[in-house]
């Protein structure tokens, strides 16, 4: 496998009231296009952060995230936000859906954003409903959704433009234990399934030990944990 994230001497600093907060200093890690990796920490260790990072969701305050060999820091915003349409799928601990709509409607909503035909959007956003094993509730409206279908159609909507990362914050935590376990199988299945590299920080050690690597964040380093 060959590298599709380096971070080169990433350091992330945050103004506090009286002093500087330093999640990390001169981080750098690669990550492999196709791998899956999980990053855990405890609470407000920067696992978050460092995802956003990953995302083009912030910026580092000093060295570089490199993607595909592209510093993501040169991009101006609508680089930016192009590259988070076409090349990242993401899914969070709170789904982030839209309520007022169906769950067709939320999971096709990346393919409208980016221009694409609607017939063809739908058509995807039906057969990844159907994967994730929701092909009964197409038509249902957010708010009549359980927690664990929600969590279903964030995964669909992040697949819809079939991106080459996915990356998830903390996506079974708001899940109870049978659910989250269903969801991390159809995450892991579908990361087979289409090839994409999944990049999950979590709690979950459960979780995090069944990804391909596991990293912890602590003290601002990274350091590899075994299975």
């Amino acid at each position: 496998m060959s590298a599709l994230y380096t971070l080169s001497k990433v350091s992330r600093i945050f103004q506090g009231a009286g002093e500087d907060i330093c999640l990390f200093h001169n981080l750098s890690f690669s990550v492999d296009f196709g791998e899956t990796l999980a990053i855990v920490g405890a609470s407000g260790s920067g696992k978050s952060t460092l995802l956003h990072l990953l995302g083009a969701l912030d910026t580092p305050t000093s060295g570089a995230v490199y993607y595909d060999g592209t510093d993501l820091a040169t991009m101006n915003e609508r680089k930016r936000a192009l590259f988070r349409n076409k090349e990242l799928g993401f899914v969070y601990q709170f789904h982030h859906l839209l309520p007022e709509f169906t769950a067709e409607e939320n999971v096709a909503m990346p393919g409208l954003v980016s221009g694409e035909p609607l017939g063809h959007v739908i058509v995807r956003a039906q057969h990844l409903l159907r994967r994730v094993g929701l092909g009964d509730r197409m038509q249902a409206k957010v708010p009549t959704l359980s927690g664990g279908e929600r969590q279903r159609v964030a995964i669909a909507r992040a697949l819809l433009n079939r991106p080459r990362v996915v990356l998830a914050d903390e996506p079974t935590g708001n899940l109870d234990a049978r659910t989250g376990i269903q969801i991390e199988d159809l995450l892991l299945s579908l990361n087979a399934e289409f090839g994409t590299t999944l990049v999950i920080v979590t709690h979950n050690m459960a979780l995090a030990k069944r990804m391909g690597r596991c990293m912890e964040l602590a003290e601002g380093s990274l350091r590899p944990i075994s299975a």
